[in-house]
């Protein structure tokens, strides 16, 4: 699947793109408050639509290991200014809501949003699902062990690189049979996977070409490369990047980042090498 529709507009998929974070919480992993104003996140979009962002995620609750599920109005109360904010001025930009509320969803995508990006493959909210049907929008599926107050507190797998193809090709097949046409899959590095897990996910991407789906890979200044290093989120842009090109040689389509600029960078690296 070399392309996704976003409300008519066609993303091509045959060469990767970068999907930019944008986090309007105020207690993200990494860049917690940092865009917790409207100014600031609109000014945070602009950077990373002339970067070259084909796709800008706005989140409105944080996923980071021990984060709490907050209320739907809180969450639309974050999200929906930016996006309308967004359209208004960049009227062509692609906007994915990353929620796990199927109210939150529809309402982002009524103010502009058309991809729906939701870690919790409709575990905790099911009517996500039949939003993403009913507004023929692409959706994100992410695999979690758990949910994030605690999915880092012990995650097992008897094998986890075929547990979770397992786990992914079930939920496709039912997706497509509800008629959900563009999928995404995200094997949700870092929600409930082990440093090792990790690492022997990313080493295995290329099995869950498989699948038929384009693939999303969420490394960016993750725990993964940090806690390897021995350093803080703020120092790991460097091992983000080394990351993201094992993940676009594995197969993955879109590169999802805080830094919009070096993710585009390898893009190119890539093609020229690849």
């Amino acid at each position: 699947m070399n392309s996704i529709n976003c409300n008519g507009k066609l993303i091509d998929l045959s060469v990767p793109i970068v999907m930019g974070i944008l986090n309007v919480t105020p207690d993200s992993f990494y860049d917690g408050g940092k865009n917790n104003s409207i100014e600031a996140s609109f000014a945070k979009a602009e950077e990373m639509i002339r970067d070259g962002a084909a796709i800008i995620d706005i989140g409105g609750m944080s996923s980071r290991p021990g984060a709490k599920i907050i209320s739907q109005e809180e969450e639309m109360g974050r999200v929906l200014p930016i996006i309308e904010l967004i359209k208004a001025k960049y009227p062509d930009q692609v906007i994915s809501i990353d929620t796990v509320h199927g109210a939150v969803a529809k309402s982002a995508i009524d103010a502009g949003a058309s991809i729906i990006n939701d870690i919790s493959a409709g575990s905790i909210d099911p009517t996500i699902i039949e939003v993403a049907i009913e507004k023929r929008v692409p959706y994100i599926l992410m695999h979690m062990q758990g949910k994030p107050v605690d999915m880092q507190e012990c995650p097992s797998y008897e094998n986890v690189v075929m547990d979770i193809l397992t786990f992914l090709k079930h939920k496709v097949h039912n997706l497509r049979k509800a008629g959900l046409v563009d999928i995404i899959i995200d094997l949700g590095f870092g929600f409930g996977k082990t440093v090792e897990q990790n690492y022997e996910l990313l080493k295995s991407l290329s099995i869950y070409r498989i699948l038929d789906c384009p693939m999303l890979a969420g490394l960016s200044r993750k725990s993964m490369i940090y806690n390897a290093l021995d350093i803080t989120a703020e120092e790991s842009l460097n091992g983000t990047t080394a990351l993201h090109m094992v993940a676009l040689q594995n197969g993955a389509k879109i590169l999802r980042a805080h830094d919009v600029k070096e993710a585009m960078q390898v893009i190119k690296l890539y093609k020229l090498i690849g």
